[in-house]
């Protein structure tokens, strides 16, 4: 028990002198996830808007097959990505293994089918109601894409923030492809592995503190966003 407040004073230490290790790992972890998460938009969001628009042989497959890939397992998607990267896979001539990139290249695969899904649910309501509307002014396929990226974007945006949430806690990917490197590759959740590994209590909380402000803050802003408080009803 005393190891543990002591820690926890060490933690509220470090975070109050804002230390240059909590901070330079802190950042990181944020260049890292949205950096993944501004990739995985680009490319879950039309192609969420493309399924709730398009009607094709392949459509029920392909988003049963994006329900089923949100509970892919990371550790997994390192080891696809680790393989791909490594010096006998077929992109080993980029060097890419153990760098930031390889992680972003990670993050993005395990959150594309997850803002995919969530954005796609979304889009297919709103696609529902301005289906007649839309149809009727002959608009092309890119113009009602384009309408529903823009008009359902609060709940678009609510999706991408569901996708950082799963990003900022990654631990297993990350630490297949990127290889933990201080100074280098080194994030908030491998850092608390490794920091709680060897004992350092006190780097380890002030990161686990980090790292839970961060995750209020996005379902707060999930809940902000979606308003589900609507004066006195939840």
């Amino acid at each position: 028990m005393t190891d543990l407040w002591g820690g926890l004073y060490a933690a509220a230490r470090l975070l109050i002198t804002l230390d240059p290790d909590l901070i330079e790992i802190a950042l990181r972890s944020l260049r890292v996830t949205l950096s993944a998460l501004a990739i995985a938009c680009v490319i879950a969001l039309p192609l969420a808007a493309l399924l709730a628009v398009r009607r094709f042989r392949l459509r029920r497959a392909t988003i049963a097959i994006l329900n089923a890939l949100m509970g892919l397992p990371p550790v997994v998607v390192g080891l696809v990505v680790y393989v791909l990267l490594s010096r006998a896979g077929p992109l080993g001539v980029l060097g890419l293994l153990f760098t930031p990139t390889a992680m972003i290249i990670a993050q993005v695969i395990i959150i594309v089918p997850l803002v995919a899904s969530i954005a796609h649910q979304s889009l297919r309501e709103l696609w529902a109601e301005y289906h007649d509307l839309l149809i009727s002014l002959d608009t092309t396929q890119r113009q009602r894409i384009a309408t529903l990226l823009w008009d359902g974007r609060r709940s678009l945006l609510t999706a991408a923030l569901a996708g950082f949430g799963r990003a900022i806690g990654e631990v297993g990917a990350i630490m297949v492809v990127g290889g933990n490197i201080d100074h280098a590759t080194r994030v908030m959740t491998t850092a608390i592995a490794l920091e709680t590994g060897k004992g350092n209590f006190a780097l380890a909380l002030g990161l686990g503190f980090v790292l839970i402000a961060l995750a209020i803050a996005v379902n707060l802003a999930i809940h902000w966003l979606s308003r589900t408080e609507r004066g006195q009803q939840w």
